[in-house]
This record gives C-alpha cells, structure tokens and sequence, in this order.
C-alpha cells in the first residue's frame, strides 16, 4: 500500500524491518507482520492486558499502541523469555506454581511480571498484586501467579548473586 511506512525496531533482541500502515496496532503488527503470536489480542481497549509486552523495558499495552510509534524502540514479547538453555525462570514459576490455565492471560502476565521484577527484585504480595492489576485472569483466582512471581524474584536473585 502507498500509506505503508517502514518500521525499524528491536524485538526480543533481532533488529528488524516492516512495512505498516499508520494505524496499525503494535499488537497487530506484532501478530501478523512478525508472526509473533504469543501476544494474545482480549478486550482491544486496554482493560485486559493480554496484549502487554515491554517497548523499551516498561509493560506497554500493544493494542494501545500504534506499530509507527515503536520506531525505534526495543520490544520484548513472550517469545523472547526463554532462551536456548530453556525457560526463563518467571515462565518455570508460572508452570511449577500452576499460574495458569487457559493460557490466555499468561504470556501479559509474564511481561508484566518481568517488569515489576526488573524494576522491584523483591517485591511484596501487595505490589505484585497492585503491578499485575492490569492484567486480567479469569481462570486462576491470581494465588499460583502471586505464587510464582515470589518464587521467579527469589530464583531471579539466586542468579545474580
């Protein structure tokens, strides 16, 4: 199309470029100009936060955002957690603690919980719960993923040392 413009940005750790049209979503130009799936598409209006990933290491809701506003931003969704050595330890938390269900929610979740930990390392239940309130889990009852949030801050702080 004549309205594409170019999209230069870092996504878990690749430099790339796309064409978007200006009113692209960055959820969407997530989804179907890169193929990263792993962030899931709920409400559309930002109530939800399955959409969160990190632009520029701070939770960012993707379906609020236009794509042409990431231009040269580092963005991270789920899929750039794991590394070859396996699953990033908020992703092993997640699985040990039973932090999710259906799955939907989960890879928000996991964003915003890396946030909050990067930012916090040994964060409360109060401010997990305060941080993840913007993401939405209609399966769990949120204790697995309190849970596992303590428990990813702990392995996460075994790692530095």
């Amino acid at each position: 199309m004549a309205d594409e413009r170019v999209v230069q940005l870092r996504v878990n750790g690749r430099q790339l470029v796309a064409l978007a049209e200006p009113r692209t979503l960055l959820s969407d130009f997530l989804r179907h100009s890169l193929g990263l799936t792993g962030t899931h598409v709920g409400c559309e209006h930002g109530a939800c936060g399955a959409c969160t990933v990190l632009v520029d290491g701070r939770p960012t809701l993707s379906c609020l955002m236009l794509a042409v506003q990431a231009e040269g931003a580092e963005v991270l969704t789920v899929e750039g957690l794991a590394d070859e050595d396996g699953l990033h330890p908020i992703q092993q938390a997640f699985r040990e603690c039973h932090g999710l269900q259906c799955g939907f929610c989960t890879p928000g979740m996991l964003l915003a919980a890396k946030a909050l930990l990067d930012e916090v390392p040994d964060p409360s239940e109060d401010e997990i719960r305060e941080h993840l309130a913007g993401n939405v889990c209609r399966c769990t009852g949120y204790v697995g993923i309190v849970e596992a949030v303590h428990i990813a801050a702990q392995v996460l702080q075994e790692q530095a040392q």
